[in-house]
């Protein structure tokens, strides 16, 4: 069993379904809390080689990008196979992973 499967499996074993404005939400909730901890470790930018994240807080916003994922139907694999592979093209072209947008 992948990892959105466990997600899934464990939102339907505790009747946790939410909309998906929710589940979005949820995860921005979590990566502010990343970028909490990111903050407090660092001195708030003064020493960025500082920083600090908790496996606890990777793991919410994992949970949470997972749920998101479930919840819109999209397989979260798949959407990283696709997200490697736009990296690989524009390194390759551009030299950048950048969109340079």
């Amino acid at each position: 069993m992948d990892a959105q499967d466990r997600v899934s499996a464990f939102l339907d074993e505790h009747d946790l379904e939410s909309p998906i404005a929710y589940r979005l939400l949820d995860l921005t909730s979590e990566l502010g809390e990343l970028a909490k901890e990111a903050n407090e470790s660092t001195g708030y930018g003064e020493e960025p080689a500082d920083v600090e994240l908790s496996a606890d807080e990777l793991g919410d916003a994992l949970f949470s990008l997972l749920a998101l994922c479930e919840q819109a139907d999209v397989d979260a694999e798949d959407a990283l196979a696709g997200a490697i592979g736009k990296y690989e093209r524009r390194l390759t072209t551009t030299g950048s992973a950048g969109s340079g947008e």
